[in-house]
């Protein structure tokens, strides 16, 4: 354990680089002779000709991300022998496009070309069609490219080209696979690593071997050594090994010059440590610096008094050895030997901040080596050592030292590295069983190496960079991502606040898992948005009183202290969601916190005297709140400066002005933060966002400042108890969602001025999240550092029929069976069945053709009607809400099974299945065997006749189809059965742990991989959209909903077509909607060997068959900064279509670019549009949810305000998120705009389930109709068209992509859903929560019929389903009073706008009904004063 230092002399650190470097920065490349001076003007000239120079060899040196060592290669051409005469350029990949005429020309020229880390589509496209042409007979060396580039990898008769027979690039010659797997362990994730190994060694080991070939494969490699060892002198030595041979054997006829080549010697090779570890105390005086060998070496040198006599001698400041935290710190090797600043500032940081960093440095590939065989953890050895965990073999326990997490500012995936992100997430399940038994935060954080500071500031973190620090990181379960800095110039500089950010958060979450559970401070953050409807304590798909209850109680057995909670059999989740919407009571803030308990207490006394007006659930002893009591500050706003600090306070000050201080206020103007205390854990509302009544203010305001008391909350919430805070050491934000992440700031990569940045500080934040919705779990996670912890979605139902529907159902099927014969008695049945259809509005979706319809005709129309009750009938939705942790019931697991496998499997293989998984719970074999799984792969084998001499294909061969289903139906329902894993992990992030990663998504679209839940969802890769069988079903949507188009217009194109691109359609459909976008363009996307979507290529006009229909792109803000690249691709698409030679009349892009031209607007091919930059969402939910608002018009206008501003990469500077406000370009489109197109991704989110649907794509419909003209024969605008793709559930191989009109979509959801009896009575189990759902869908009604149109027949139904019927209006009332309230309101707002026809007697009960509602809210509100 005393192995001795790795010593490294100071000349050879300062000129060594490795495999990647650090920027981007474009500079103009130059020439170097090594006989010339490099500053004469002509030598930087790259108009050379092929003779010049005596018959100097020409190079052309490129790289990626390394213009910063461009002086260095540079410098190694100059220090070459006077004997190999060379004119040397290099370029930077960014030269490539931006110097294009020198870049050719130099290629054009050269006897010999060398590229490195060349992976852009643009760029690899350029180097082809270069290499194609030129450099024919000279060595081509090509490392660590693009597979597209390694095949033009040549020297002499060695080369990396295809077999021949029509096949892609071979890759490593055979010789090099040959012998690759003896150079590493084995395993798939190591062979990487291997190869790097094998370069060390293998241009020797090809010394024996005879032959041309092997000599020609041994110069390429012994070239890659050289350059992959780097520096300054390995770079010379690998231009002199090809110069040296280029000449020798194009030099001939000159005896002497060839002689004196012969006797050059070959420098020989500087190597420098593939891994190891240093500190700045390493540093010598004369500049070398010693490198440990392995972590535990490294550990005894910095614990040693050694290491603190040394600190002390130069005034360096050492985390204490006891108590700080162990920090693994993984770093570029590359970055280290470059002797790059931020290392050493880095290290020093984190001892400066009480962290004991372990930096280990790494070429980037072999992470994953280091987690597993040089890391452990207290978890982990506990683990060991009780038998749980087995290490693996290849763990190193004398090398090896504990940690308590792993930070990497790699990025990129941990296993493979830059080499691993060829192919995004094949190596997940490696990293995530090492960071699962590790059992520790893994955070990536790294400075910007592909971006400048000052761009980072102004558009957020771009492109590329955001695959490396976010997208990649995320499938292995990397949280908390911090941008510690970036570019300056050429350096790469840290910014010490954002180190100090990323010292702070990992303090918080190893002094939350040093803390006993027992004394942690808790806080759990419920929802109450929108005000005034019942919102409080309610999240999308989940059951939060009833979760809420459960976690406590999950809680107290771990041993945290609850209070009195879960030892209390009347504790109710119910009641303290009552009592926490006390707290938010306006007349209740008004009295501010030292009030709140009474007020509490005085709602209890009187629930408890039967009182109507105050939740049922206050009567329970004690008020069902388990011992709760009231906590709370009232803050003055200095006291808020004090904790937010000047700056922040400022831009509050600036927004809300003392007379304007927003919500949550008491009468002397005071923040009021409140909650309900129960032992160590803090409950409380979120605070509201400030703008609910005044939604027109975010049209004006793109910084929308959170109000102080939003400040006050989380600022109060962190502040230690002993300055008068809740001392909360964890939140837990308790569903989806919230709005933390939603504030201003930077859209990715949070700087100081982010407030999701300020608000979170410290915080460990446990967000629990639906797991089907990957998209808006993105923010949570990458702004508001949380950590997600996904849940299920609810049991699905069968819409079945009710009510009339089943009845003309049997009138339908009485007529068909021809049971009825006599003429009369067929003719009533007929009329029966006619008065029952517009009872219902079904002849809205089966229109009669006419009404005097023949026999056969209206036999005709009668099986239409009859399938679209079948249709109707086997609808499915989602029944109630989801409990966390809650294990299904056998009707539950039947309900998912049902959905999922629809008419393949029985009711009673279906009750099989889940009684085959009943039994083997019970059997005493599940103690022996590791899980069910395991157990079931057996089975399945058994099952399916399999026996040891028979192989799993054979066997799988005899299964039939029902085998291989029933199998499968046991594995989902095993896996349904671990939601009780949602608490369990919730438990594990409170104690620090590692979540394992799983991707987003519903059981019905994407299967098993979803399952279980208590994950940490991530999205999926942006560069592999769309998919192969998403650009299929988009193709044929495209072509389907043209189809329509053309049928209802004579045959007429629509020249604009409006598509709605959200980031939760787009991961769960795996791009669809980007299909339909270039399918209408008619484009395709083209990739590269690696499957990354590289450009969308325009169809030829003749093979496409039709004119180019433009597009007007919406992007919601998720998909703007998800996919920063699609938007950019689609962008450069747009571009090019516009200035295509074709007929304006068969490109209606171009013809519209055109006009716009012609009428001097500036990019006239924008077409990607969305909110301004950092904002979201069109705010017409929240006009609608106001009231505030007159004519539907404007909200087309809100809409087209809300979302003016440009995308792409022709915005902002090129590249960047940066919008720019065009509003003359968005009028042509809208005003051109004939049709519109919306895709569902899921049964649980329906059009008539949320209200952005109808805030977008209504509004954008309505927006578009603005701008048409008046039809005389109507006098009304015209209509566009709205084009719903279901696109939840269908199979790639579907020949017909089912699109239909918003209108015949409305009807069939509110049949299904909301009018159905089962989905009514399914919600009013859910109590306070399942009447907001009711409450929200009657507004997302309203919202509807203002932008679309909602047939008469929905208002009547709802009415008589939930305010009309006394027995479902009573436990509404009961639930939720205001949740009811609203559902009255909603209704007279339909018929005082006009928008549902009804009776007066109706509306004399309706508002009779709002009164009494009122008056009980009112009474509520009052009755404390």
């Amino acid at each position: 354990n005393n192995r001795p230092l790795t010593t490294i002399p100071k000349q050879q650190l300062l000129h060594s680089s490795l495999l990647l470097s650090s920027t981007l920065v474009k500079e103009a490349d130059v020439t170097t002779t090594n006989n010339n001076n490099s500053d004469d003007e002509n030598s930087s000239s790259p108009n050379v000709d092929k003779n010049e120079d005596n018959g100097a060899v020409n190079v052309v040196l490129v790289t990626g991300f390394e213009s910063f060592n461009r002086e260095l290669y540079e410098e190694a051409g100059r220090l070459l022998p006077t004997e190999c005469k060379i004119n040397l350029k290099v370029f930077a990949d960014s030269d490539i496009q931006s110097n294009k005429q020198s870049f050719t020309t130099a290629v054009s020229n050269a006897d010999l070309f060398i590229a490195s880390l060349i992976f852009d589509y643009d760029d690899v496209v350029a180097i082809s069609a270069l290499l194609d042409e030129h450099v024919q007979g000279g060595p081509r060396l090509l490392f660590e490219c693009a597979t597209e580039l390694m095949s033009y990898n040549r020297v002499g008769s060695f080369n990396m080209a295809g077999s021949g027979d029509g096949g892609g690039p071979s890759g490593p010659p055979p010789a090099i696979k040959a012998i690759l797997s003896k150079f590493s362990s084995g395993k798939e994730e190591d062979k990487i690593n291997g190869y790097l190994k094998l370069l060390k060694v293998g241009p020797d080991l090809l010394k024996f071997i005879p032959g041309e070939k092997a000599s020609d494969l041994r110069t390429w490699l012994e070239a890659y050594r050289y350059w992959n060892q780097g520096g300054r002198n390995n770079v010379r030595a690998m231009l002199q090994l090809l110069t040296q041979r280029y000449l020798l054997e194009h030099q001939s006829d000159h005896m002497k010059e060839k002689d004196a080549l012969e006797l050059l010697t070959l420098p020989e090779l500087e190597v420098t440590p593939d891994v190891g570890l240093l500190h700045p105390l390493l540093v010598g005086e004369g500049g070398s610096v010693k490198f440990a060998a392995y972590p535990k070496s490294y550990m005894e040198w910095r614990l040693s008094p050694a290491c603190t006599q040394l600190a002390k001698e130069q005034n360096f400041q050492l985390a204490p050895n006891d108590t700080a935290p162990r920090i693994a710190l993984l770093l570029y090797r590359k970055h280290v030997i470059t002797n790059q600043r931020y290392i050493q500032d880095l290290i020093r940081q984190f001892e400066s901040q009480g962290l004991l960093p372990i930096p280990v440095f790494i070429n980037g590939v072999e992470a994953h080596t280091i987690v597993r065989d040089w890391l452990t953890s207290q978890h982990e050895i506990d683990g060991v050592s009780h038998g749980t965990i087995t290490r693996d073999s290849t763990y190193k326990p004398n090398e090896a030292t504990e940690v308590d997490a792993i930070v990497s500012t790699i990025g990129f995936p941990l296993v493979g590295g830059p080499a691993g992100s060829m192919e995004a997430g094949r190596n997940v399940d490696v990293a995530s069983a090492l960071l699962d038994s590790m059992q520790v935060p893994y955070i990536v954080a790294s400075p910007l190496l592909l971006q400048s500071i000052p761009m980072w500031k102004s558009n957020g973190v771009l492109g590329l960079q955001s695959v490396v620090l976010y997208s990649l990181p995320e499938l292995d379960g990397a949280i908390d991502t911090v941008v510690l800095g970036g570019l300056v110039g050429d350096k790469i500089a840290l910014i010490p606040e954002r180190v100090r950010k990323l010292c702070s958060r990992l303090h918080g979450w190893i002094s939350l898992r040093r803390t006993p559970p027992k004394d942690r401070k808790i806080s759990i953050m419920l929802y109450g948005f929108p005000p005034n409807v019942g919102a409080v304590g309610t999240a999308a798909l989940l059951d939060v009183p009833n979760s809420l209850e459960n976690l406590l109680k999950r809680l107290y057995k771990e041993g945290y202290d609850v209070g009195d909670f879960a030892t209390d059999p009347d504790a109710s989740g119910q009641s303290l969601v009552a009592a926490l919407s006390i707290l938010g009571e306006n007349s209740v803030i008004a009295a501010g916190s030292n009030r709140m308990q009474s007020a509490v207490d005085h709602k209890m006394e009187r629930a408890s005297n039967g009182d109507q007006t105050v939740a049922e659930t206050l009567a329970r002893p004690g008020g069902g709140l388990g011992g709760a009591t009231v906590k709370g500050v009232d803050m003055t706003f200095d006291e808020l400066e004090n904790m937010l600090g000047k700056y922040m306070t400022k831009k509050v000050r600036r927004a809300w002005p003392e007379k304007e201080r927003g919500p949550g206020v008491n009468a002397k103007n005071e923040m009021v933060v409140a909650g309900l205390e129960l032992g160590n854990v803090f409950i409380t509302v979120q605070p509201l966002l400030g703008v609910e009544g005044d939604p027109m203010r975010l049209l004006f305001e793109r910084d929308l400042t959170p109000h102080p008391q939003y400040c006050a909350a989380y600022e109060w919430m962190r502040l230690p108890e002993e300055k008068g805070g809740a001392g909360t050491q964890a939140v837990i934000h308790l569903g989806m969602h919230g709005t933390v992440e939603w504030l201003p700031g930077q859209p990715l990569g949070n700087d100081r001025q982010s407030w999701a940045d300020e608000m979170m500080g410290s915080m460990p934040n446990v967000y629990v999240y639906a797991a089907n919705n990957p998209s808006e779990s993105i923010l949570a996670k990458r702004r508001g550092y949380g950590t997600l912890v996904s849940y299920n979605v609810p049991p699905y139902g069968r819409a079945g029929l009710y009510l009339e529907l089943a009845n003309l159902k049997d009138l339908v099927n009485e007529y068909r069976s021809g049971e009825v014969s006599s003429s009369s008695s067929r003719f009533d049945l007929r009329e029966a069945i006619l008065a029952s259809c517009e009872r219902t509005g079904i002849t809205s979706d089966v229109e009669l053709p006419d009404s005097n319809l023949s026999d056969e005709a209206f036999d005709s129309w009668i099986a239409t009607v009859s399938n679209y009750l079948v249709e109707l009938e086997a609808r499915l939705f989602s029944s109630g809400l989801h409990t966390l942790g809650a294990s299904p019931t056998d009707k539950e697991l039947s309900s998912y099974l049902n959905a999922y496998f629809g008419d393949k499997l029985t009711d009673d293989e279906i009750e099989s299945a889940i009684a085959a998984w009943h039994e083997q719970e019970k059997s005493e074999e599940i103690q022996t065997t590791p899980n069910f799984l395991s157990w079931l792969q057996a089975f399945a084998g058994n099952f399916m006749g399999q026996n040891d001499d028979t192989t799993s294909s054979e066997a799988e061969a005899h299964a039939t189809e029902k085998d291989l289903l029933h199998v499968e139906a046991m594995k989902i329902v095993d896996l349904l059965g671990k939601n009780v894993e949602e608490i369990d992990s919730v438990i594990n992030v409170l104690d620090g742990g590692y979540v394992k990663p799983a991707p987003g998504g519903d059981l019905l679209r994407d299967g098993t991989s979803v399952l279980p839940t208590g994950r940490n969802i991530h999205a999926l890769d942006p560069y592999r959209m769309p998919s192969a069988g998403a650009w299929a079903r988009g193709d044929r949507a495209a072509k389907e909903i043209i189809r329509q188009h053309l049928a209802a217009n004579g045959g007429a194109y629509p020249e604009t077509v409006a598509v709605t691109l959200w980031g939760l359609d787009t991961i769960k459909t795996r791009g669809e909607s980007i299909a339909i976008v270039l399918s209408l363009v008619g484009a395709r996307p083209v990739k590269e060997g690696t499957g990354r979507t590289v450009c969308y290529e325009l169809i030829p006009l003749k093979e496409l068959g039709r004119p180019r229909i433009d597009v007007l792109a919406s992007l919601s803000g998720i998909f703007r900064d998800s996919f920063a690249n699609v938007v950019d691709l689609l962008d450069d698409m747009f571009e090019r279509a516009a200035v295509e030679d074709e007929s304006p009349d068969l490109n209606y892009i171009k013809k519209h670019a055109m006009e716009l031209e012609a009428g001097g607007t500036e990019r006239p091919a924008a077409r990607l549009f969305s909110n301004p930059p950092g904002d979201y969402g069109s705010m017409v939910n929240e006009v609608v949810g106001n009231g505030d608002w007159d004519e539907s018009e404007s909200l087309g206008e809100i809409w087209k305000g809300r979302n003016v501003y440009s995308y792409g990469r022709k915005e902002g500077g090129g590249g960047t998120r940066s919008g720019t406000a065009r509003p003359e370009v968005l009028d042509k489109l809208l005003s051109t705009t004939e049709r519109v197109v919306q895709e569902i991704d899921s049964v649980e989110y329906g059009l008539t389930d949320i209200q952005e649907y109808y805030a977008n794509t209504g509004a954008l419909k309505k927006a578009a109709e603005n701008r048409k003209p008046i039809d005389s024969s109507t006098g009304k605008t015209k209509t566009v068209a709205v084009s719903v793709i279901e696109a939840f559930g269908g199979s790639d191989d579907d020949s017909k992509i089912p699109v239909r009109d918003v209108e015949d979509v409305l009807r069939m959801e509110y049949r299904s859903k909301f009018l159905n009896p089962k989905w009514r009575d399914a919600m009013l189990e859910q109590g306070s929560g399942g009447a907001y759902e009711v409450s929200q869908r009657m507004t997302a009604m309203v919202g509807w019929a203002a932008t679309a149109n909602v047939d008469n027949f929905v208002f009547d139904q709802a009415a008589e389903r939930y305010a009309l019927d006394e027995e479902v209006a009573s436990k509404l009332q009961k639930n939720n009073p205001e949740a009811f309230k609203n559902v009255v309101r909603r209704l007279l707002e339909a018929s005082g706008r006009g928008m549902w026809e009804t009776d007066e007697e109706t509306i004399d009960k309706l508002k009779s009904l709002y009164a009494d509602a009122d008056d009980m809210v009112e009474q509520v509100a009052s009755s404390f004063g």
